[in-house]
């Protein structure tokens, strides 16, 4: 099972907007992130409204292109491009800065 860290950066007037969307998951989009392996996916937040998720999944790279197939995906990322910072004209779940894992305690 692969570790993926990520950044991304909440517009600072959107923090109430992001977080009320995540209080209500779409049923269909909790589906599919199962579905397409996305395992122990958590989102945390700073203060400065640095975002960090977290998930697990045995090959990131088939979990992302899996979501971008899935129907549900389109009309979530279209909700969430207005809430993030420098997207430059991709959607929030194409432009994760992946962090490398550099420990892990087994």
């Amino acid at each position: 099972m692969r570790r993926v860290g990520f950044l991304l950066k909440v517009k600072q007037d959107r923090i109430a907007k992001y977080k009320e969307y995540h209080k209500a998951v779409w049923p269909a989009m909790l589906h599919a992130l199962r579905e397409t392996g996305w395992h122990n996916f958590s989102l945390f937040m700073r203060e400065d409204v640095l975002l960090f998720g977290y998930l697990e999944t045995p090959d990131f790279e088939w979990a992302r292109a899996g979501m971008a197939e899935k129907e549900v995906n389109v009309p979530w990322q279209a909700e969430m491009v207005p809430l993030f910072e420098a997207l430059e004209g991709r959607r929030p779940d194409e432009s994760f800065l992946i962090l490398e894992e550099v420990f892990h305690l087994d």
